[in-house]
């Protein structure tokens, strides 16, 4: 077992991170024993819950099932997530509890944020992607027929129940898509300046096999090497206002992907890796990098097989990137590779990309 700490503002929003491979059936007096109030709702995956309803041993009345998929992040699920805590006349002393992937950790979580201007709030990531990712940093959000997570706030969990077994059942495009995130840390990792030296790239060329087979041992080393990167970034820059910007590397144009074709085509991870493979390129372009460095950033990627993606027309993409968050007056920004596990920030116009 290993379990992290976050702490943001001294020990105003700290909180641990636990990692373990526990029988799935002990975690709910885990989550118990970090409750302050007494009642509480389980928002899970409806996935989760057809795997390990049993396991996890919450009564029917305490649960709101959501279904899978990212068109399931809207203001209908919000408001019905908020209205059966009403129902279930929770305080701001109670606690709602994600149990489920990054869907489920977003929008339960803006839930936790606004109802009664904030309550307790816990994350159960059962995917990948939410364990070395959504799950930690306190981003919350919903989407709008805009655009991915325009709506949302930065609100920190009291507790993080990392349990491997969940990825065991993963299917394996789901894990994959994790693992674009996984990969995105490793290309960033020098930039997250975290006090230890992790390896990542290292880890991930000589546990190959063993991350695909998924070793359940493997697997926790794995997201705690992520874990590790985003909380130093995260104790640094909460609320984006600029080092926690890296954490976007790929996710500009991955965005965009996904918005153009509807969010239906490719998964979250499946459309970083094609951004990634986007900033590479823009990179080279621009003399930031040099070619033998893309080679080997292609050669990592190769590894875990993920998806591959066709070029989309640019002048559609540039469209939908004008509409990111991130983006600045007539000028669309980028995190790109500066060296080896390095990044920075750069702004483009719609010319310079054309």
């Amino acid at each position: 077992m290993s379990k992290l700490s976050v702490k943001i503002n001294e020990q105003e929003k700290s909180y641990p991170i636990i990692i373990n491979d526990n029988p799935v059936s002990t975690l709910k007096d885990a989550i118990f024993s970090r409750l302050e109030g007494k009642k509480f709702l389980v928002v899970i995956s409806e996935k989760v819950e057809k795997l390990y309803g049993k396991a996890l041993g919450f009564e029917k009345t305490e649960k709101f099932i959501l279904k899978d998929g990212e068109k399931e992040k809207n203001f209908k699920n919000y408001k019905k997530i908020l209205e059966r805590a009403l129902k279930l006349q929770l305080t701001r002393k109670d606690t709602i509890i994600a149990i489920g992937g990054g869907v489920v950790g977003d929008l339960a979580g803006f839930a936790a944020a606004t109802y009664m201007r904030g309550i307790n709030f816990i994350q159960v990531p059962t995917t990948l992607l939410a364990c070395v990712d959504s799950s930690v940093g306190g981003k919350t959000g919903i989407d709008t027929s805009f655009g991915k997570n325009l709506i949302g706030s930065f609100y920190q969990p009291s507790a993080v129940f990392i349990n491997t077994n969940f990825l065991q059942t993963l299917d394996d495009r789901q894990f994959k898509t994790g693992m674009g995130e996984v990969v995105k840390y490793a290309f960033i990792e020098k930039s997250c300046r975290s006090e230890e030296e992790l390896n990542l790239t290292n880890f991930l060329t000589e546990n190959t096999e063993k991350i695909l087979t998924r070793n359940l041992r493997t697997l926790e080393s794995l997201i705690e090497i992520c874990v590790k990167l985003k909380i130093s970034v995260v104790q640094k820059d909460e609320k984006e206002s600029g080092l926690r910007k890296i954490l976007n590397f790929g996710h500009t144009y991955g965005h965009a992907v996904e918005k153009f074709t509807n969010y239906k085509k490719y998964t979250h991870g499946e459309a970083i890796v094609k951004g990634m493979e986007f900033a590479f390129n823009l990179a080279v372009k621009r003399n930031i990098i040099d070619k033998n460095y893309k080679f080997f950033a292609n050669d990592v990627i190769k590894k875990f097989g993920f998806k591959s993606i066709p070029d989309y027309p640019i002048e559609k993409l540039i469209k939908l990137m004008k509409m990111d968050k991130k983006a600045e007056f007539e000028y669309i920004t980028f995190i790109l590779p500066t060296d080896y596990s390095e990044v920075a920030e750069f702004k483009f116009t719609e010319k310079d990309l054309l």
